[in-house]
């Protein structure tokens, strides 16, 4: 890799929307339910390809968590990221599912790269990283919607996580028995009420094309997910249904069983989907990194988001999803943004409980930051006995290019005070409804953050008496 001149941000989009993502993956293991019908089985973690850019980074040292993130780290200070404030997310199949001893390890791992330091322990690591140097201010885990539970949540509790994602592909039985998902739509109901009560935020992964769908059932789907109350995720990856290699649908699809839609067809029902996700939704990705080699039939296209963006922002329709909305990458396109902001708050049912979803914008609806409110319906007796009276702080961001920790920042975004008065918001809101106490789900990093708001540490969450 070329170096870049001095002063130059290489791949600048990296950080615009506040944190710096470093992705990590563990070692190749089956899936225990068995292999879904669209999975390619390969040498490589489920679900991954040989040539996928993660893959890669991962074998070159030998799937340890530790290697994969100092290399990271490595790479972001050549490219004059800031890397004070790391986002993790763990990809490599169901991680919750792995023995439980390989998971500690590896979470410790992490920890201890980003500290620079190998702890004895996974609570030494963690105490560590609340002050040091590369902080650790959300980590995401992808899972099943059967591995959700009680168990499994207060084990990624223990591990510092705060945003889980769930492969939910398509709400409908018929199609799960038939892909061989082997669980149930009830099984996403479930593990989303479980996790918004355990203040988590929520990704949905959404599989469009899948078989025995078609564009009118995938949309009328799509739409439940908004609503019902059942479901209405934080956040989407929309990964449109390809025909892999070393997979039941490439077998399918040899013998005419199955056909892909087309670049148009996909094209035209994410430009639909695009405009209904609502303004308390990101839209993390669209389409996976799988190179061509490896595809058999499907849209190729990696950069089927950007191409839709920007068609949309041609014809001048607005969207409402939080990344088309960002400071940041609103600034990239070269916007003048207005820094007369406001907060602005909604309220939703979601999971039997009440969302409350506050933002900070301007009078174009840019974004500059948000926080996600939840009161319980079960005050008085949540599965997680620290819960106990609380009304729960889910997410707390502020967008805008990543700054390190001390760094000021000449223009409305991160280091502004935006996140202080968020919290006030969200706290009047919890003492109006009568909440005697607020919870905060905080990643390690960001647990310095919260002490100097009053909060203090309780287990696993940053509370405090309102």
């Amino acid at each position: 890799m070329k170096l870049p001149q001095i002063g130059e941000v290489r791949k600048p989009t990296k950080t615009l929307a506040g944190v710096t993502p470093i992705a990590v993956m563990c070692a190749p293991r089956p899936c225990s339910h068995g292999v879904c019908r669209y999975c390619p089985v390969f040498d490589v973690p489920q679900s991954y390809t040989p040539a996928s850019p993660p893959v890669l980074r991962a074998k070159r040292h030998n799937y340890e968590s530790y290697g994969q993130i100092e290399s990271r780290l490595k790479a972001f200070e050549i490219m004059n990221h800031p890397t004070d404030k790391i986002e993790i997310i763990i990809l490599g199949g169901t991680f919750l599912d792995y023995p439980i001893d390989y998971q500690y390890e590896f979470i410790k791992g992490i920890y201890d790269a980003l500290n620079k330091k190998k702890s004895k322990t996974l609570e030494q690591a963690k105490k560590l990283n609340e002050t040091a140097k590369h902080r650790c201010v959300a980590l995401c885990i992808e899972t099943r919607p059967d591995f959700a539970g009680k168990k499994e949540i207060e084990r990624a509790l223990d591990f510092g996580c705060t945003r889980m994602e769930i492969g939910v592909q398509i709400l409908d039985d018929e199609i799960y028995k038939h892909i061989n998902r082997a669980h149930t739509v009830q099984d996403v109901i479930d593990a989303t009420k479980n996790l918004r009560n355990a203040g988590f935020k929520i990704g949905y992964h959404i599989m469009p094309g899948l078989p025995k769908s078609n564009p009118e059932k995938d949309l009328k789907l799509f739409k439940l997910l908004w609503s019902s109350p059942d479901y209405k995720p934080d956040q989407l990856k929309i990964y449109p249904t390809t025909v892999m290699k070393n997979t039941g649908l490439e077998r399918d699809f040899k013998r005419g069983k199955f056909k892909p839609y087309t670049l148009d067809e996909t094209q035209e029902l994410l430009v639909k989907m695009f405009k209904i996700i609502p303004e308390y939704c990101r839209t993390m990705r669209v389409m996976r990194q799988f190179t061509p080699e490896h595809i058999v039939a499907g849209t190729t296209r990696i950069s089927l988001r950007k191409d839709i963006d920007e068609d949309l922002r041609a014809r001048k329709i607005e969207l409402k999803e939080i990344r088309y909305r960002e400071i940041g990458h609103n600034q990239n396109l070269g916007k003048k943004i207005d820094q007369n902001i406001k907060i602005k708050t909604s309220e939703y049912q979601a999971s039997d409980g009440k969302e409350f979803f506050i933002q900070v914008v301007n009078a174009d609806n840019i974004l500059f930051g948000l926080l996600r409110l939840r009161i319980p319906d079960n005050l008085e007796n949540p599965k997680i006995k620290e819960l106990k009276n609380c009304s729960i702080i889910r997410e707390l961001h502020v967008y805008g290019q990543s700054l390190n920790l001390k760094e000021k920042s000449k223009i409305l975004g991160q280091h502004k005070g935006l996140g202080k008065e968020l919290m006030k918001k969200a706290e009047d809101i919890a003492r109006k409804n009568k909440i005697k106490r607020m919870a905060v789900i905080s990643g390690i990093g960001v647990r310095e953050y919260y002490k100097k708001l009053g909060y203090k540490l309780d287990h696993w969450y940053m509370i405090k008496d309102l």
